[in-house]
């Protein structure tokens, strides 16, 4: 790699990490911020939830913007919005305020995500990408995992405020560097398609927020029928506007590539399981277990530190294995080891080591190959495009993955007693591991594909503002 590529690598997935941790670093922090607020179950899936609903419903519309303006100001923007957000997170007073301006770190999220993706798109060939983003998926992915371990040692040493905290000074740190370091880059410049805009943030915002409101009040209910049906309605017309659009934000003919479709599809399904899993392991832990955050957040490092080592060498061997093998393998291990778990719960703590390593390590395999596979199956002009939905896959999977195990959890389980939490876990882990199946059979529709020799995107360099 160039100066250029490592600066380009490591803060574009240093950015990452800061906003993949805050999708899920209140998990350990969720029974503390139960009692502290006095929340409910559906105010704990709220502050999960507004923060994926705001990065899902933006995070095309982003895409698109950062395509225009320049990724590398995109990225910067979207940092200075989150910084901020996070520190109204840690000041707020009650419940309510922790869920609008968790609202509005969603909406930083959404600028940084894409523009991430395709600065790293941008600066590496097709013969880099693949380990570029082994080192980028287990960045990220230890994010979305290890977001519980290090909430569980800031609500351990401090109070659950500080994992807001801690956003503020990396933040200040990357924004300055983002502008120096990194170089511009920008997808084609066509006219803006506010309808696309409008009907597409429309759809996943109603899609989205029937899935959440789903968990909540019941499937059957008007306003989950309603939301769920109006977004799929809007999504539609979505499409068939693009195709007429004399300038649309998404083409649709990308859909027609089997790679792109399978492996956003798996990624989806793979996303579900993993937030789904997530968001009641560390709460087992401690109302199940009588763990405390910290001890709970540490006894979670065999699902999360395989990251740090397998996702980079899966991505170095991208091109010699292909993609399909990783993406298929990965998910059946993850399947695999949350169904052990899902076994296990009930019997102690050891006897889930082993197969969180299992699930670790098919997780760190899977996620590199698919953002490999995503990437590499566009023209280089569309990687900005590509991340876009890649990313609103990955929330509306999470969004998904929570509202499903929720009601699982409840249906099987309850707080009421340790036995009660087990009970609900066992079952929603049971369903994390169906998801991951699932995934694994969509993944068996990528194709192996010859290792493309395709420069990457021209960008130009630009005096750093």
């Amino acid at each position: 790699m160039t100066p250029r590529q490592r600066w380009t690598l490591a803060l574009t997935s240093l950015a990452s990490l800061m906003v993949g941790l805050d999708a899920l670093v209140v998990a350990t922090a969720l029974n503390t911020i139960r009692t502290g607020l006095h929340a409910g179950i559906a105010e704990l899936e709220w502050t999960v939830n507004a923060y994926t609903l705001a990065f899902a419903m933006l995070l095309l519309t982003a895409a698109v913007i950062s395509d225009r303006v320049g990724r590398r100001r995109m990225l910067a923007a979207g940092l200075l919005v989150f910084t901020a957000a996070s520190a109204a997170c840690a000041l707020a007073p009650d419940v309510a305020t922790l869920i609008t301006a968790r609202a509005a770190q969603g909406v930083g999220a959404a600028m940084v995500m894409p523009a991430a993706m395709a600065l790293i798109g941008a600066a590496f060939d097709a013969r880099q990408r693949g380990a570029a983003m082994g080192i980028f998926g287990g960045i990220t992915g230890l994010a979305i995992l290890g977001g519980p371990v290090l909430g569980g040692a800031v609500v351990q040493a401090a109070t659950w405020q500080w994992i807001f905290w801690l956003n503020v000074p990396i933040g200040v740190l990357l924004i300055p560097a983002v502008l120096s370091r990194v170089t511009e880059s920008h997808g084609p410049v066509t006219r803006p398609d506010l309808p696309g805009l409008l009907l597409s943030g429309g759809g996943v915002l109603a899609v989205v927020w029937g899935l959440v409101r789903g968990g909540e009040i019941g499937w059957a209910t008007v306003e989950t029928v309603s939301t769920l049906v109006g977004g799929g309605l809007l999504l539609a017309l979505f499409a068939g506007w693009e195709r007429r659009a004399p300038a649309p934000m998404v083409p649709i003919h990308i859909f027609t590539n089997r790679v792109f479709s399978a492996a956003n599809l798996a990624s989806l399904l793979q996303t579900a399981s993993i937030f789904g899993t997530a968001f009641f392991f560390a709460q087992y832990l401690q109302a199940g277990l009588h763990e405390g955050p910290l001890a709970s957040g540490l006894r979670l490092l065999p699902w999360t530190a395989t990251l740090f080592v397998v996702a980079p060498i899966a991505g170095a061997r991208i091109n010699r294995i292909g993609e399909r093998p990783l993406i298929v393998a990965g998910l059946l291990a993850q399947a695999i080891g949350f169904g052990w778990i899902a076994l296990a719960a009930g019997s102690g703590y050891p006897a889930l080591i082993a197969p969180m390593v299992l699930a670790g390590v098919g997780v760190s395999a899977a996620m590199p190959a698919a953002q490999s596979a995503i990437l590499g199956a566009v023209d280089p002009q569309a990687i900005g495009t590509a991340s876009g939905l890649y990313n609103t896959g990955r929330q509306l999977g999470g969004a998904l993955g929570i509202a499903v195990v929720s009601v699982v959890f409840t249906a099987y389980g309850g707080y009421a007693t340790p036995a009660t939490v087990t009970d609900g876990f066992r079952a929603a882990i049971a369903v994390s591991a169906a998801l991951s199946a699932a995934g694994a059979v969509a993944g068996l529709a990528v194709r192996r594909r010859a290792a493309a020799v395709v420069p990457a995107e021209p960008v130009a360099e630009v005096t750093p503002v």
